[in-house]
């Protein structure tokens, strides 16, 4: 019997948000296939959203939000949408997060708990 590993569900990773939808934002995504909870970083010259890369050398380097639901944007850019501000999040449940993009998120109001 095949065993099946369920992936974090839209929204999951949230602990809180600002009321309303003052945390969210609609992005556009690009360059893969990204689970929800995604951590985000935002690319300079075209103001995309791609997974955050520590390495990178194109803005992505900086996390700059965290994916809402998973979104494949592999072959295709795509609509979605991203907490970007004011929100208390998971670290267990946030994908590619490491203490600078937890530092990052801290400065946009994006707490780990």
């Amino acid at each position: 019997m095949e065993s099946k590993t369920e992936g974090v569900r839209s929204g999951e990773f949230l602990v809180s948000e600002a009321n309303g939808t003052r945390s969210r934002e609609s992005v556009t995504i690009t360059g893969g296939n990204f689970p929800a909870g995604q951590v985000l970083g935002q690319i300079t010259a075209s103001k995309k959203y791609t997974a955050y890369n520590s390495g990178g050398s194109d803005g992505s380097e900086n996390a700059a939000g965290v994916l809402y639901a998973a979104t494949d944007a592999s072959t295709d850019d795509k609509s979605a949408v991203a907490i970007v501000r004011d929100a208390e999040i998971s670290d267990e449940l946030a994908a590619d997060i490491d203490a600078a993009a937890i530092t990052e998120l801290s400065a946009l109001g994006i707490i780990t708990r």
